[in-house]
């Protein structure tokens, strides 16, 4: 029992590590793109050198990432290597296009993009830009597509007590990675934009560079609206899907023991108490939780009591409620952080409409605030996700139980855990600092002076800041 807690502890915290640097990575290879594509239709200096400045964080986000996924996909044949011999023939395939597909037109295109400057043609060297950017998102279907085998397995059969690929298009065509695709990138746009208007604001703040911090944070401001917004509908998709595929994941995530009225109200906070099986002092929305799964104001939810009977018939003898309080409290977390999200974007551009975003420093200090809002979104909806499909490693196939290495011992796996904490303690302390060095730098290369003093605003808002 030692051996399966520290290996879910080591996955959790590599995963959770290197999805710090997943979605920044997407976001800002979209943005930067489209800011290399003002440079080239404009032909404004001021949107070169944008494209320069956040360019930097991209590509040391960039690097460290790809440290921490090598780190990260290691520890599935040290710790899990019961789980690997099952289903690596489905599982490794994803991976594999993702490492010889994807990742491979994300690092040749970040070379040409990086020493192309002034040697490539503009449109070319545009390409580039916007080909990485293609990259990063392909490899988030593909990883998607991995772990949406894990959540909903299609696509395979048994074959000598392992699980092997008997139909391709089935698994990239998986319904889960079709809810979970649109959801993630919309939070990596997100993550992106924040980022930006976080450093954006600080900037301001200081009165530097003023011009160059308006346009970037008009661009991170609309792509940052359009995203949560996206975020929500997604969430929303997600969740139509989880009551057929998943309903226990989403009892869990209402803390249902009972079935529920019908219509079902959503529970913004409760008390759950998992010895008693009950949740008390509920404050509740009426009917929203049957829209939330139905998309109609009517319908109820089986409760976990229920679903418990279910799936003992159907699988045998066994727990088969996840943490819930876990589940139920990282769901409220991710709802909260998306929420702030779009109102943070929408007081934004409201401000910026009106022509006072400059001078409201309490929003300009909130914005810096801002930056963790994406990370903590992301995190939690990745632990929601995770969590609520316990005890499955593969639903309905492999228990987490069954899938940890048989023959890695405690002390071996607190080895490695201890090892890659310093490792990622390293990375991150590189990160922040590197990130402090350009912040400090500033935008303009050597001997270049800050020649954009106009104000792009003025009275014209969105239009003239662009």
């Amino acid at each position: 029992m030692e051996e399966i807690i520290l290996a879910r502890i080591q996955f959790a915290s590599t995963t959770l590590f290197h999805f710090i640097f997943v979605p920044l990575s997407i976001g800002l290879a979209f943005i930067i793109a489209i800011m290399q594509t003002l440079y080239v239709v404009k032909k404004k200096e001021m949107y070169r050198t944008m494209t320069k400045f956040w360019g930097k964080f991209f590509l040391i986000n960039f690097a460290v990432g790809v440290v921490t996924g090598i780190i990260q996909e290691f520890q599935f044949g040290m710790n899990w290597s019961s789980y690997s011999r099952f289903v690596g023939d489905v599982f490794g395939a994803p991976l594999a296009i993702e490492a010889l597909l994807a990742f491979f037109i994300e690092s040749t295109f970040i070379g040409l993009w990086i020493f192309g400057w002034d040697k490539l043609p503009k449109k070319l060297h545009l390409a580039c830009i916007w080909l990485v950017s293609i990259g990063t998102t392909l490899s988030a279907f593909w990883i998607l597509t991995a772990n949406s085998f894990m959540q909903n397995p299609l696509g395979f059969t048994i074959q000598n007590g392992r699980a092997e690929m008997n139909d391709f298009v089935a698994v990239i065509t998986n319904p889960k990675v079709w809810v979970a695709f649109p959801h993630t990138i919309f939070g990596a746009f997100t993550t992106g934009a924040f980022f930006i208007l976080g450093i954006s604001a600080w900037y301001l703040l200081k009165k530097q560079d003023t011009a160059i911090f308006k346009s970037s944070m008009t661009i991170a401001l609309i792509l940052g609206l359009i995203s949560s917004v996206g975020i929500a509908f997604s969430g929303h998709s997600q969740a139509n899907y989880l009551i057929e595929a998943q309903p226990m994941k989403m009892a869990a995530a209402e803390g249902l023991w009972e079935d529920s009225a019908d219509p079902a109200p959503w529970t913004v906070v409760a008390n759950i108490n998992t010895d008693e099986k009950e949740t008390t002092m509920e404050i509740t929305i009426p009917y929203l939780l049957s829209f939330l799964s139905y998309g109609e104001f009517e319908g109820g939810i089986e409760g976990m009591n229920t679903l418990q009977e279910k799936y003992v018939n159907e699988f045998g003898e066994g727990n088969y409620i996840p943490p819930v309080k876990t589940t139920f409290w990282s769901f409220r977390i991710m709802v909260a952080a998306g929420g702030g999200l779009i109102l943070l974007s929408f007081i934004g551009l409201l401000l910026l409409w009106r022509g006072k975003l400059e001078k409201s420093n309490i929003y300009l200090k909130w914005l810096i605030a801002g930056i963790a809002l994406p990370y903590i979104g992301n995190s939690f909806g990745w632990i929601m996700s995770e969590f609520g499909r316990q005890p499955w490693v593969v639903y309905g196939l492999m228990t987490t139980a069954d899938g940890v290495s048989p023959n890695v011992t405690s002390g071996q796996i607190l080895f490695s855990l201890i090892s890659f904490s310093l490792i990622y303690s390293l990375l991150a302390a590189a990160m922040v600092y590197l990130f402090l060095k350009v912040i400090k730098q500033g935008p303009h290369e050597k001997g270049q002076e800050d020649v954009y003093t106009s104000d792009p605003f003025g009275r014209g808002g969105v239009r003239n800041a662009i």
